[in-house]
């Protein structure tokens, strides 16, 4: 079993830490956040996720997991430490990396001076080469010492989605991760070895562009699917059908999942990836016809919903649903709270219900309303009950889809105008007073 240092303690980094240290690894979560620091030491998530709280409980009291500030003393106690900061977007599209290399900074002076050979291994989503061309120079130039010889470096992408981490990190599609030494190879086949998944082992750069290839893939299938809804609506077809029959070839490698028509793409990947990848091909000279129409056709799905809720010609608009998806109450380029804060512009009445968001603020969750720069009174607009937000809406606008909701939805939808972005019911379709975006 490995000592491991976790830098980072966001959704990748307390997934990933909490379930290195059930496997068994002696792992110390590392951050300058003391409120999440606490949160870890007293065995309490500082995320919300579904089974991350009896998990993190579980490997704290069995004394696997413990979170620090001390990043010199957490890097000379393990024997690789795996990055998992934030990569937001630059305001000119490329991926930001100040987090990423500022980690690499305080890593590679604590590499300074530790004796033992020591593997550095990024986690966050990062450009291809940008490992080999800001990563290894910090962690060298701060410690004074080679790569690949005197310490070790690593790519390993994670492909965890939120509200289903846990279980995506033991049952992976996919196990790709590129290395610069075999000392780094060999710890991350350890890691991996018992993982129900083939492991792709290679070069540095071609796991950066597999991370970034997959996001953007996922967001083109969204942006795809509901171009496919937009034009099967308008000649009176069901393009949710339509769709449904093309997934149904499982020659074709393709996830159902995203291929769905619906409401706009969003969240802590999809949207800075596409970005960055469209920097990328630009900075080589490179078109990218494709993905500059996947973040027009994307913005244009949120101004459709907009105008769909403005034609129902009502001034207090309920949304069910605020977060970027349902089961998670991460706020981050939430289509959402775009379309919130639009309509808020416009002089509209927003009152929202979000049962995970209102968990993260109920609960005082470090970070609760994180990724939220668009509605500065979110927390005051939040109803914790579903019938009250109905009754005290004229227009309910669906954003996110939840189970124990439908019932009570289909029975607003003939009560009052209703506009749906997820669709409640497959019988349900567009009419006078009930609106479904692409169906």
């Amino acid at each position: 079993m490995a000592k491991i240092s976790v830098f980072g303690i966001g959704y990748v980094g307390v997934v990933s830490a909490a379930c290195l240290a059930q496997d068994g690894h002696d792992v110390i979560a590392v951050d300058v956040d003391t409120g999440k620091i606490t949160a870890i030491n007293a065995g309490q998530s500082p995320i919300v996720e579904e089974g991350i709280d009896e998990l993190v409980n579980q490997v704290v009291t069995a004394g696997k997991l413990t979170a620090t500030s001390d990043f010199e003393q957490a890097v000379l106690d393990t024997d690789v430490s795996f990055i998992c900061v934030g990569t937001p977007s630059a305001p000119d599209g490329s991926v930001g990396l100040s987090y990423v290399t500022s980690v690499c900074e305080n890593i590679g002076k604590a590499l300074a001076k530790k004796d033992s050979y020591h593997s550095v291994v990024v986690r966050s989503t990062i450009v291809p080469g940008s490992t080999e061309e800001a990563c290894i120079p910090v962690l060298e130039q701060t410690s004074g010492k080679t790569a690949g010889k005197e310490f070790g470096v690593g790519y390993f992408p994670e492909f965890l989605r939120e509200s289903t981490a846990i279980a995506d990190n033991y049952a992976p599609g996919l196990i790709v991760f590129g290395y610069l030494d075999d000392g780094t190879r060999e710890i991350l086949e350890e890691i991996n070895g018992k993982l129900p998944c083939d492991i792709h082992a290679v070069e540095i750069k071609t796991a950066e562009m597999v991370k970034y290839t997959s996001n953007t893939w996922r967001a083109v299938k969204v942006t795809f699917a509901n171009e496919i809804g937009n034009i099967a609506k308008a000649s009176g077809i069901d393009g949710q059908t339509v769709m449904e029959i093309l997934c149904s070839d499982d020659k074709i490698a393709m996830s159902p999942y995203f291929m769905r028509p619906g409401f706009a793409f969003g969240g802590s990947c999809l949207p800075k990836d596409v970005r960055a990848l469209k920097y990328l091909a630009g900075s080589t000279g490179t078109k990218h016809h494709l993905l500059s129409a996947v973040l027009e056709a994307n913005e244009a799905q949120i101004a459709k919903a907009e105008q769909m809720v403005i034609a129902s010609g009502q001034k207090k608009v309920g949304f069910v649903g605020i977060s970027f998806k349902p089961g998670t109450d991460d706020l981050r380029e939430s289509p959402l709270i775009s379309l919130a804060a639009r309509l808020i512009d416009k002089g509209i009445d927003v009152s929202i219900y979000d049962p995970f968001v209102q968990e993260a603020y109920d609960t005082g969750t470090p970070g609760a309303g994180r990724g939220n720069e668009e509605v500065p009174d979110l927390e005051s607009r939040l109803v914790a009950d579903l019938d009250a937000l109905i009754e005290g809406s004229g227009t309910v606008l669906v954003g996110n889809h939840y189970a124990g909701a439908v019932e009570r939805l289909k029975k607003a939808a003939n009560e009052r105008p209703v506009v749906d972005l997820t669709r409640l019911n497959r019988d349900k379709v567009s009419d006078s007073q009930y609106q479904g975006i692409c169906w």
